[in-house]
């Protein structure tokens, strides 16, 4: 009964000196062929598992790269969707604040932005608030369409914008929006509203106002239709100065202010509009006692007091 079978080469060689009792020149050429085999394919088995490393490690980087390839692609396809949604939110949120029609602020925000200016500004100086309004424009509407009336309001729009100073905040009121008794009511889609931020003297008020008024009434209106050569388009302006005074008297009351502010504006537009010659209607204001008190005329300017 045969043996078991020799598993290396030491027991393959004990098996040879055992098994066929060969001379021992014979035997140790055979041992020797059997150890070139055994080295030739050695020699084979390494080469041939470099080769299968070396492939292994060719495919592996090959993978790796494709990976880093989708991954970056991945990474470009995120950015640009996110870049996409960024700009999306804040078109969206321009839009929101502003008026569809003239592109002006809108008159949410703008009451938002004054009420921060009311109660962050330090500088106690004069600023001012005033509303505008297109005389007569039923009129244009009911005798010219509703068409000529857009263009009207578009174009005034853009004088007020031409107008202003690069400080100043134009708005027109958003149309159709809510209204509150106590501060739209007579708002109408023809009225815009503006912040002076800075004076020097509140006569600078009645300055910009006058040059809106004016830029309005020089504008060539048959530009926009023939038939407004018969009665060009004309504006009221009322404007509420403000002393600003110290911040610590508003910071808390700047809603109200605001609202205040804007209602005698609103006052003192439809007093101009009343009057048959085209004119600023302007008063000056302070704070005190948490109020807005009005500065008669001939007392003398406030003065700028420091902060304690």
């Amino acid at each position: 009964m045969p043996g078991p079978q020799p598993q290396t080469r030491n027991q393959l060689q004990e098996w040879v000196r055992e098994t066929l009792h060969l001379p021992p020149a014979l035997e140790g050429e055979l041992l020797a062929a059997i150890d070139a085999v055994f080295t030739r394919h050695e020699r084979l088995w390494q080469e041939s598992k470099h080769e299968a490393i070396q492939a292994l490690s060719t495919g592996f980087a090959d993978k790796m790269a494709r990976v880093q390839m989708e991954l970056s692609a991945k990474d470009a396809t995120v950015s640009s969707i996110s870049r996409y949604f960024e700009g999306l939110v804040a078109d969206l949120t321009d839009k929101s604040n502003r008026d569809p029609k003239t592109k002006l602020m809108n008159f949410g925000r703008f009451t938002e932005q004054l009420e921060s200016f009311l109660a962050l500004e330090q500088r106690g100086r004069w600023c001012a608030v005033g509303l505008v309004d297109i005389t007569s424009f039923k009129w244009y509407n009911d005798a010219l369409g509703h068409a000529v009336g857009d263009r009207i309001i578009e174009r005034v729009a853009q004088i007020l914008r031409e107008q202003a100073r690069s400080d100043d905040l134009i708005a027109q009121e958003r149309l159709g929006g809510p209204r509150t008794k106590d501060l739209h009511a007579r708002f109408g889609g023809d009225e815009f509203c503006f912040l002076i931020p800075d004076l020097a003297d509140y006569h600078q008020a009645h300055t910009v106002g006058e040059r809106f008024r004016d830029a309005v009434e020089r504008f060539d209106w048959t530009l926009e239709d023939r038939r407004l050569a018969v009665q060009p388009p004309r504006v009221d302006v009322g404007v509420v100065c403000l002393w600003l005074g110290r911040v610590s008297e508003r910071r808390f009351i700047a809603s109200r202010l605001a609202a205040d502010l804007i209602q005698r504006a609103d006052k003192l537009m439809y007093e101009a509009k009343g009057e048959r010659a085209s004119h600023i209607y302007l008063l000056r204001a302070k704070i005190e006692n948490g109020e807005l008190v009005e500065i008669p005329d001939g007392v003398t300017e406030p003065v700028e007091e420091p902060e304690p």
